[in-house]
């Protein structure tokens, strides 16, 4: 089933030079690129984008974390794309990411852990609309 799924390199990603090793992880998986850009949040944008989180104590360092540097967005299409992104970004926790995911093999804390994968078509579709506007 082609789908389409927004991704992030976050900034820990991109100040540690990743945005390619990772980019090579989604296309060799058979994944491609159809947007892409290098850009910093806005306070804005990062509290909409995890509206969900914002009564939770983490969500104020949340949002400086996303805003702390630029950010590689991007949106995926393939055949399952949303649950192959997840697959391959691995754990959230950094001690449960397997050795072979991005997380399990680059990520150093479960606060600063490299990516982002949309969780489910709406979450891909809400994303997309946020980070792309008018594209």
């Amino acid at each position: 089933m082609l789908e389409k799924t927004f991704a992030m390199v976050k900034p820990d990603g991109v100040k540690r030079g990743l945005v390619g090793t990772i980019l090579q992880r989604y296309e060799q998986k058979g994944l491609r690129i159809i947007k892409a850009k290098l850009m910093k949040a806005s306070k804005e944008l990062a509290e909409k984008h995890y509206h969900e989180h914002s009564s939770k104590p983490f969500f104020p360092d949340l949002i400086d974390y996303i805003t702390s540097g630029p950010v590689f967005a991007m949106v995926l299409e393939g055949d399952k794309a949303i649950s192959l992104v997840r697959l391959l970004n691995g754990a959230t926790k950094v001690e449960e990411a397997l050795p072979g995911s991005i997380r399990g093999d680059f990520a150093t804390s479960t606060t600063e852990n490299l990516v982002h994968g949309s969780d489910s078509a709406a979450s891909a579709e809400r994303e997309i609309s946020l980070w792309f506007p008018d594209e």
